[in-house]
């Protein structure tokens, strides 16, 4: 063994925050993108992927550490399917974390969850998710694989935010009372998976969100103040005209606990809500010669 080395099953906006960061740092990064236009602008080495186009068998020598981001389809996990006897065969492999989603949860009506909560998907997404945890453990337990689950609940940061819908007006505030979600930094997300690639423990099983699980209308309100404009005006759930997709989200309400990526990983947040979270994207957008590594360009 050279030195370590990630490989990144998706090679998409989280995989990227880490891959410079641990690049940084000396390590050997590469992954996967579904076509040749995202490869060729990923910054790294970077195949193509799926179910049709596995990767050769020499994709994965040398690999020490690997993130599976790519989400399960109707058939299951592309990953598993395609390269699930594979990865156990990796000589060097030390840590291998799969980004779940906290919607495995289902809907506990604002309530509090956390790791201990039992599963109980909402919708189809949510099934399909516990069934790659499973099948993802199951690779831990029968082969040794050192897998860690990260339930992750949304992700924001640069270029993936509430601004640029504001300043283009197409921003919706839903009002349905009572509703909350969980949230992540893209940053803190990528600071949780390096702390447990410091920190292994095969097995384990984190929820990775903030301290301030909020109201989404709230968030849109709060972005509209720093950018010194008026907030949009509520709209009612019922009369959003969500998406199917958009609609599913709100099936779930639900206030998730990260005590433990604090208590077993140490890790302190740098944006423990939103707030933080958003005036940091603006003062990176400003500051462009220190832009955030999710940042395009």
């Amino acid at each position: 063994m050279t030195g370590p080395h990630l490989f990144c099953f998706g090679f998409g906006y989280t995989a990227r925050v880490l891959a410079r960061r641990l690049a940084a740092e000396g390590w050997t990064v590469g992954g996967t993108c579904r076509t040749t236009d995202k490869a060729s602008g990923a910054g790294f080495p970077v195949s193509v992927f799926d179910r049709d186009h596995p990767l050769p068998a020499a994709a994965l020598d040398g690999v020490t550490h690997l993130l599976v981001s790519v989400p399960p389809d109707a058939a299951g996990d592309p990953v598993l399917a395609v390269h699930g006897e594979d990865i156990p065969e990796i000589k060097d492999l030390s840590w291998l974390g799969y980004l779940s989603t906290t919607g495995v949860y289902g809907d506990r009506s604002g309530g509090w969850v956390d790791e201990s909560a039992e599963l109980s998907p909402s919708g189809e997404r949510g099934r399909r998710r516990v069934a790659a945890e499973a099948g993802w453990l199951d690779l831990w337990h029968i082969r040794g694989v050192p897998v860690h689950i990260f339930r992750l609940a949304a992700i924001y940061g640069p270029g993936r935010n509430p601004f640029d819908a504001l300043r283009v007006g197409t921003a919706k505030r839903i009002d349905k009372p009572g509703q909350v979600f969980s949230r992540i930094h893209v940053e803190d997300l990528a600071h949780v998976l390096a702390a447990s690639i410091s920190r292994p423990r095969p097995g384990a099983v984190y929820n990775v969100c903030d301290d301030d699980p909020a109201a989404p209308e709230a968030v849109v309100a709060h972005a509209a103040a720093l950018l010194g404009m008026p907030a949009p005006p509520l709209v009612p759930f019922e009369a959003a005209g969500l998406s199917p997709m958009a609609r599913s989200f709100y099936d779930d309400n639900k206030r998730v606990s990260n005590r433990l990526i604090k208590s077993e990983l140490g890790v302190t947040l740098r944006y423990p809500d939103f707030r933080a979270g958003l005036a940091a994207i603006l003062a990176d957008e400003a500051c462009p010669i220190t832009r955030h590594p999710a940042s395009s360009g």
